[in-house]
C-alpha cells in the first residue's frame, strides 16, 4: 500500500529572487500547482527579503535602498510524504537558508 499522506514543507530565503526560484523548482520539477504554494514574510514585518536582489540590484544609480529589507521570505507547500527528500534537495538548490516540515 502506497503512502499517500501529505505534509507541509517550509523553507526560508534571504531574497525574493531565491524564493521565486524555489517556486519554479516546486512547479516544474515536482508538479506542485502554483495555487498550492504560498509565499509570505517569515516574520510579522512587510519584507522583500533581507538582501537586495533582482531589480533592486540592477539599478542605474546602484543598489536601490527603498525596498523593505526587513527579514526573510518563507515559501510553503503541502506535498506528498514520498516527495520529501526530493523537494528538500530542490529547495536547497534554490538557496534555502532553512527547510522544515510538519
Amino acid at each position: 500500500m502506497a503512502d499517500d499522506s501529505t505534509m507541509t514543507i517550509r523553507a526560508t530565503f534571504e531574497t525574493r529572487e531565491a524564493a521565486d526560484r524555489a517556486v519554479e523548482h516546486l512547479v516544474q520539477q515536482h508538479g506542485i500547482a502554483r495555487p498550492d504554494i504560498f509565499i509570505q514574510s517569515a516574520t510579522d514585518r512587510n519584507t522583500a527579503g533581507s538582501a537586495p536582489s533582482g531589480g533592486d540590484v540592477s539599478h542605474n544609480d546602484g543598489v536601490r535602498r527603498d525596498a523593505p529589507l526587513e527579514g526573510e521570505i518563507e515559501v510553503s507547500a503541502d506535498i506528498a510524504s514520498s516527495q520529501l527528500a526530493a523537494v528538500q534537495r530542490s529547495l536547497g538548490d534554490a538557496s534555502a537558508l532553512r527547510v522544515s516540515q510538519r
